[in-house]
């Protein structure tokens, strides 16, 4: 069997983009629990420690955290004045649970399937399924809370 390198390549990409999207995952709802993106919106630019200040969390984990983000491109980095930024648009996305964008509560969906994959194990070796009340409760919580903005702002326009 030959191994088509470029394919190989980009394969390989893909599969690290993933990776690189659940580890970012895990700190959006990190992020999200702790308040992290509610204290850096409409706060203009913030350095590490005055996130860690303002959010009661412990400062070298908020900075690993939030390069974290910068990396992921869900946040920004002003290198000249080593501080982070949440634009509005991120801000809609990550910090606005009223948004009818509102993502990190979605993070809860991806949870429950890993937490729900001996369950879906089985269902493949004995065709049974998974009941829907089977399923973790971040599966019930994420998919309520994903829907919920965007229910609510079509709901109240239409």
């Amino acid at each position: 069997m030959t191994i088509d390198q470029q394919k190989l390549d980009a394969l390989v990409g893909r599969h690290i983009g993933d990776l690189a999207a659940g580890y970012s995952g895990v700190m959006v709802s990190i992020g999200n629990h702790l308040g992290l993106y509610r204290t850096m919106a409409s706060a203009g630019p913030l350095s590490s420690h005055e996130v860690a200040k303002r959010s009661g969390c412990a400062e070298r984990y908020v900075r690993e955290r939030l390069n974290s983000q910068v990396a992921a491109a869900y946040i920004d980095y002003h290198p000249g004045s080593k501080t982070y930024e949440l634009t509005p648009e991120q801000a809609a996305i990550l910090a606005d649970e009223t948004s009818p964008v509102f993502l990190p509560h979605a993070w809860n969906v991806v949870a429950s399937l890993w937490e729900d994959e001996a369950k879906a194990r089985e269902a493949f070796k004995t065709g049974k399924g998974v009941a829907w009340g089977e399923h973790s409760e971040r599966l019930f919580c994420g998919v309520a809370a994903f829907y919920r903005n965007g229910y609510a702002t079509s709901l109240v326009q239409e």
